[in-house]
């Protein structure tokens, strides 16, 4: 039987999907075992009517060790 640990993190890219591995990337270089990743939140700033920056908050899912 393994148990899981859900943690919050928010992390920002130059698009979504750069958000999005920007965060597991960094997760994972102090979490083991991670597992899953849900977003549950998206945000842009704007700057000159463009988006500069996307950030995402996501829950990242990690299997604790034995």
């Amino acid at each position: 039987m393994s148990v899981a640990r859900v943690t919050e993190i928010t992390a920002k890219g130059n698009s979504i999907q750069d958000a999005i591995e920007e965060g597991v990337k960094r997760a994972s270089k102090t979490l083991k075992n991670v597992e899953h990743v849900w977003v549950s939140d998206i945000k842009g700033r704007v700057s000159d009517g463009k988006i500069d920056d996307f950030y995402v908050t996501m829950k990242v899912t990690f299997v604790l060790d034995d």
